[in-house]
């Protein structure tokens, strides 16, 4: 039996490839999961799910601004709809727009913020409330909520201004939701990424191109990691293993925040 047998998840942000959601996506249907993945790019997450279904497991994609508070009530309901829980929340949609901040314009915090921040917090009511209504019904018993911050979030990174602020935001926020649920059983946790190989990766690289080696130089093992690396830790997060874990933030970085 998997690691998530019968549960059925949410993971935002996941028609990228290679990406942390498409990537988090893959490894919970292998263990099990019916895994409902979501994105704007309606033909990238539904190529994704087509992936995942070829390989014997159960993938769902949905159309998905995460910016849209409708949107999120449409995907919610549609979930509640079709199984009557939410066992895991994934909020790993996000965008990095990297500059120094002498050239940073309001509109990319504004946007940095919504997209990073906002979200979490839009996904993450949203997610405690129908993990509530499962408990009620006597469908689930608890829940895990997984949010995607950043070492970006822990320590200043040159260029990474807005970024960090909403991966800050997001840590703390996160906090606040596991105290808040903890005697329901719905688990909250941050996931910390450092330099991973992604395609949103790539764009920061080309966007902050004078900062970019330095700071892979920063990392002790000397490489980037693969998506997996963090769908590993989000698998951990979502099953019954980390059942006493929670307000925790789960660093995946190569060694980087050890300095």
């Amino acid at each position: 039996m998997g690691r998530l047998e019968g549960k059925i998840a949410l993971v935002t942000g996941g028609a990228s490839v290679p990406g942390l959601g498409s990537a988090t996506a893959t490894r919970f249907a292998e263990e099990g999961a019916v895994v409902y993945l979501s994105d704007r790019d309606a033909a990238g997450a539904e190529s994704v799910a087509a992936s995942i279904r070829a390989n014997g497991g159960q993938a769902i994609a949905l159309v998905h601004d995460v910016t849209s508070e409708a949107d999120w009530d449409r995907v919610m309901a549609t979930i509640l709809d079709g199984h009557g829980r939410l066992d895991v929340l994934v909020n790993n949609a996000g965008i990095a727009v990297l500059r120094m901040i002498e050239d940073f314009t309001t509109d990319d915090w504004h946007l940095q913020n919504r997209v990073n921040l906002d979200s979490v917090f839009y996904g993450s009511k949203r997610g405690v409330l129908a993990m509530r209504k499962g408990i009620a019904a006597g469908v689930q018993k608890g829940g895990s909520i997984i949010n995607i911050s950043s070492v970006a979030g822990l320590a200043g990174v040159p260029g990474c201004g807005a970024y960090a602020a909403a991966k800050g935001g997001v840590r703390l926020f996160s906090k606040v939701i596991a105290m808040e649920c903890a005697r329901e059983q719905i688990r909250c946790n941050t996931v910390h990424p450092g330099m991973i190989l992604t395609n949103m990766q790539g764009v920061a690289a080309e966007d902050n191109a004078d900062n970019y080696d330095a700071t892979l130089a920063l990392v002790p093992m000397g490489y980037m990691g693969d998506p997996l690396d963090i769908a590993n830790m989000n698998l951990f997060l979502a099953s019954d293993e980390a059942r006493y874990i929670t307000g925790a933030e789960m660093v995946v970085d190569g060694g980087m925040m050890a300095h």
